[in-house]
């Protein structure tokens, strides 16, 4: 059985626009600060909202959000 690894969110601050889109999408894992840039949760994202992850990922305008394996930053 292969192994399972974690992902965690990341987001590149410098691409980043704060659009907005990703925390409408993931709440559960991303706020927003007060200018509109995502805070994201620093905890593996869950299986069950994995989905909805690789939507908010896909979904960013700037390309700024991606899913990375767990551990190192």
């Amino acid at each position: 059985m292969p192994e399972r690894r974690s992902r965690q969110l990341r987001v590149d601050p410098i691409a980043c626009r704060a659009h907005g889109i990703c925390a409408e999408l993931l709440p559960e894992l991303i706020d927003l600060d007060e200018w509109g840039y995502p805070i994201l949760a620093d905890r593996p994202v869950p299986g069950p909202v994995l989905s909805d992850a690789r939507q908010a990922v896909a979904a960013c305008p700037t390309l700024a959000l991606r899913l990375a394996a767990g551990g190192r930053r």
